[in-house]
């Protein structure tokens, strides 16, 4: 089993094209893109976390529709802003505004929001965000599709980028 984490999808959100310029002619296009990258790396029997802006203005049809093919057997979601009722309202494992994860002896923090402060940071935590907005400090990592080429990362890829950073 592999740990993912991943954010900002926006599936069915027809303005997040020209709003982040992504390279999709439209917003099918996009959305069976991510559904795809998506189950490229993730296997069934692993375990996602959602760092938020999962859908945004579809129906709860699609948002169920789009839900039901991505892969994952355990999949979390940590709320961002748009992550209203339809997509609360999806099966997921766990839905919260904040969670703290372990990985080996390390502590990682995760919200939708970029933090400049978290939960034992001054003892080696790290803080993983949602949200490509904001400055990115020391410890931190935006899991966004944006800055990851539309598909979820790894945890082995986030100690990967967070080693690299600290050298």
């Amino acid at each position: 089993m592999t740990i993912w984490f991943t954010a900002g999808h926006h599936f069915g959100h027809a303005n997040i094209l020209a709003l982040r310029g992504r390279p999709f002619s439209d917003i099918a296009e996009m959305d069976e893109a991510l559904i795809g990258r998506w189950n490229d790396v993730v296997g069934t029997g692993d375990e996602i976390w959602h760092l938020g802006g999962f859908a945004y203005r579809c129906g709860p049809n699609y948002g169920s529709e789009v839900f039901g093919r991505l892969r994952g057997a355990a999949k979390h979601l940590v709320r961002g802003s748009h992550d209203r009722k339809h997509t609360s309202a999806l099966p997921w494992s766990s839905i919260q505004d904040y969670a703290e994860i372990r990985y080996g002896e390390r502590t990682i923090v995760l919200f939708h929001w970029p933090l400049q402060v978290w939960h034992r940071r001054q003892h080696g935590s790290w803080a993983l965000n949602g949200s490509s907005a904001g400055q990115v400090v020391p410890g931190s990592c935006s899991v966004d599709v944006d800055s990851w080429n539309f598909q979820p990362v790894s945890i082995e890829g986030i100690v990967l980028r967070m080693e690299a950073s600290a050298s």
